[in-house]
């Protein structure tokens, strides 16, 4: 049995298909709402589907877990519930992590790339733990991603009792199907093709930076796939433990985006610039690449789809079909 909180949302149940393609019994942790979410998992439902609250009591009484991946969180960068993103988002995970200890099942869980906070040189992207407490997160949501971070490696300094495998990934820019249900969280690829759909042409901020011209801010923009596939890496790895930068190594500008988009619609590049809303720009990553230095190192060798097949790939075959859930 493979648990998977989060496993309604966009990464969890793109996971959740990936393992119950393996012949898995899985146990899903989240709340469908009534935002149709419970489309994510309809092509690969899990063998129980469970609720957060009812999650401590579950564990209580079933022995037969072999994993944990911890996808579930409070992941919006715009959050202000100081206290509900400590709950969820460090809390939950520090029980997790002490019951995964105890009960020696393995655990897996998602940190993320707003860790890093608004750095823009590669080498400031390095998931080195040595360098962990020099991070400087610029949102909530960061900075509870970077709390746990924190906890966890300094638990494994000190030599304190562990999961019997135990892997943080730091996710960049992920985009792919069964993130509709994520409102203004959404990836930029899908808003963009939005954009083009309504005959508009597609919108980027303008730099907030004197020495950066408009559309040129990059990012580490990953397909959904990709991440899974390292995912399923570690789980095949046991012998592999650490904090890993889960991106492709390579920054795109968000112009290289937004043309990428364009293509893969068969729509003219019609580009606008407008200037970046007051409510981002303390909290804005100009810049992020992951530096994949210690997740080669530790074995993974598999390539990353390159950005235009990937949106290519994601809107041909999703986004502009009758059918856009994985």
């Amino acid at each position: 049995m493979i648990i998977i909180t989060g496993g309604a949302g966009f990464i969890g149940s793109c996971l959740q298909a990936a393992v119950v393609a393996r012949g898995h019994e899985t146990v899903i942790v989240d709340w469908l709402g009534t935002e149709g979410k419970w489309r994510n998992i309809a092509n690969h439902p899990p063998t129980r589907l469970i609720t957060p609250d009812e999650l401590p009591a579950f564990l209580e009484t079933e022995s037969r877990v072999e994993a944990i991946f911890h996808m579930g969180a409070i992941s919006e960068t715009t959050a202000r519930d100081g206290d509900a993103v400590w709950r969820t988002n460090v809390e939950l995970s520090r029980m997790l992590w002490r019951w995964c200890t105890q009960a020696r099942v393995r655990f897996f869980y998602a940190s993320s790339a707003a860790t890093y906070g608004g750095v823009d040189t590669p080498e400031h992207f390095s998931d080195d733990p040595r360098r962990l407490d020099q991070l400087e997160p610029l949102n909530l949501y960061g900075w509870s991603k970077h709390v746990f971070d924190q906890q966890v490696l300094r638990a494994v300094e000190r030599g304190e009792p562990t999961p019997p495998q135990w892997a943080g990934l730091k996710f960049f820019n992920v985009y792919g199907p069964n993130e509709y249900h994520k409102g203004r969280m959404v990836s930029v690829v899908k808003v963009k093709y939005d954009e083009l759909r309504a005959g508009n042409p597609t919108q980027l901020f303008r730099s907030n930076k004197a020495d950066l011209d408009h559309g040129m801010q990059a990012r580490d923009f990953i397909w959904v796939g990709d991440t899974v596939k390292i995912m399923m890496w570690l789980y095949d790895t046991p012998s592999v433990n650490g904090l890993f930068n889960c991106g492709t190594g390579q920054a795109r500008t968000y112009l290289d985006m937004a043309y990428a988009v364009c293509d893969a619609a068969g729509m003219e590049r019609r580009i606008s610039f407008v200037d970046m809303p007051d409510s981002l720009k303390n909290q804005y990553q100009s810049y992020t690449q992951a530096d994949l230095t210690r997740l080669r190192a530790a074995g993974y060798t598999e390539a990353f789809t390159p950005l235009e097949e990937g949106v290519r790939h994601y809107i041909q075959d999703y986004l502009a079909t009758p059918q856009p859930y994985l």
